[in-house]
């Protein structure tokens, strides 16, 4: 049976491997829901990236927000990556990990005051300003502390990267980003603001993208501000083109990320711009396939009109298919030759949106556990704690070597904050 994504991820005779380890084992000995991720994964679909990249100024900032957890950040620290962060918290994550503020981007569209100061103190290496009004907090901020904030615009070049509207980043109807037509105004006013020293410009058109083109159409129009921005006096140090380079769900077949980064670079030369830092900001194409979420199947509720598998992970743990109706691959950790059935996978939360996969043909028999793939991005980030359920363990694979990286939720664990009313 083919698998989707990682080749660390595969069968050996009827049982489904992560690297060295048999995936049945780890749900067995840990529970379920559990997420279990391929460090060696990581770093192979790092490995494109810096050699494309080696030989000129450049800096890798792997995207926090699509996994945060400490370890997945340690392992890309070590490996000399920067990081693009969209909170206070996520820099505190980046820190405690072992990353430096030095090669920090800190994105997003409503950062507070208390963040701008927090990351200003801290050091980061440029703020990505996505509005007029944030940049006049920002010089404020700074102007306070007697600090400059080091920053680029990130400008919205309407470019549509052909994928879900709700994770499309790049069109006039987006939150983000300064609109093309009013950058070069907007970088004058930024050049003239106390606390504040421009260094670049930030583009980011979307998520799941599976096409070159749609990158160099708005680095075409990146590299066309620039020119008129330096024009009218405004020196631009790097370009920060983003990430949103899609990875294989179930038949996408993206561009391998030397191969996007060989065709920018290609268009940055020949208009003259060689000589910049280049910065790019992967997330998913470096976790995505690199991790799986263990279930295990519950009940088999045969229907006139659907058959259920009921599992025990829910859209809670994993909110994707919920969220975006997105498809993952689901499959039994141990092959069976029993007839497959075709069932909707399903989760114990009261909603009729709690759904991990829809009209999957699978033998399975209560006791089963499932692999939903391609579950190393916006996994655990997005799980909640809905229904007062507990998010899941988290494990990391290195060949045979197995480390717990994020112990289970207890139940008390859910209300510790909480407080009741005192007594009349």
């Amino acid at each position: 049976m083919t698998l989707p994504g990682s080749p660390f991820l595969a069968y050996r005779g009827p049982d489904l491997y992560l690297d060295d380890v048999r995936l049945g084992d780890l749900a067995e000995q840990h529970g379920t829901p559990l997420y279990v991720y391929s460090r060696r994964a990581m770093l192979a679909a790092l490995a494109p990236y810096q050699r494309a990249l080696q030989g000129r100024p450049h800096l890798i900032c792997y995207a926090v927000k699509a996994n945060s957890n400490l370890a997945v950040l340690q392992t890309f620290a070590q490996a000399g990556c920067g990081f693009d962060i969209v909170s206070a918290g996520e820099l505190a994550r980046v820190l405690a990990a072992g990353g430096s503020a030095s090669k920090v981007v800190f994105s997003g569209v409503g950062k507070t005051r208390a963040e701008m100061a927090t990351a200003l103190k801290a050091g980061v290496k440029c703020f990505n300003v996505e509005s007029t009004a944030e940049l006049d907090v920002l010089s404020e901020v700074a102007s306070g502390l007697g600090l400059t904030a080091h920053i680029s615009l990130r400008v919205n070049p309407d470019v549509d990267a052909g994928t879900h509207p709700y994770i499309s980043t790049g069109l006039k109807g987006n939150k983000f980003g300064v609109a093309h037509e009013e950058a070069v105004a907007t970088y004058r006013r930024a050049a003239s603001l106390p606390g504040i020293q421009v260094t670049g410009i930030d583009c980011h058109i979307g998520s799941q993208i599976t096409e070159i083109a749609p990158y160099l159409d708005a680095l075409d129009r990146v590299l066309d501000l620039v020119e008129a921005i330096e024009a009218a006096g405004t020196p631009v140090h790097h370009l920060d083109l983003g990430g949103g380079l899609g990875i294989t769900y179930t038949n996408e077949t993206p561009p391998g990320a030397d191969q996007l980064i060989a065709e920018l670079l290609k268009k940055i030369d020949a208009r003259g711009h060689g000589h910049r830092e280049v910065m790019f900001e992967p997330g998913r194409s470096l976790v995505g396939n690199a991790g799986v979420l263990l279930t295990e199947v519950m009940f088999l509720k045969p229907g006139a009109q659907k058959n259920f598998c009921v599992v025990d992970a829910a859209m809670n743990d994993l909110m994707r298919p919920a969220l975006y109706e997105a498809y993952m691959e689901i499959v039994n950790t141990e092959q069976r030759s029993e007839v497959a059935t075709v069932w909707d996978i399903v989760g114990p939360v009261c909603e009729s949106g709690d759904w991990l996969g829809r009209e999957r043909k699978l033998a399975v028999k209560p006791g089963d556990v499932l692999a939903v793939l391609s579950a190393g991005a916006y996994g655990m980030t997005m799980a909640s704690n809905y229904n007062t359920r507990g998010r899941g363990a988290e494990l990391m694979v290195d060949g045979a070597k197995v480390s717990l990286i994020r112990e289970r939720e207890t139940i008390a664990d859910l209300y510790r904050h909480e407080k009741l009313l005192p007594s009349a």
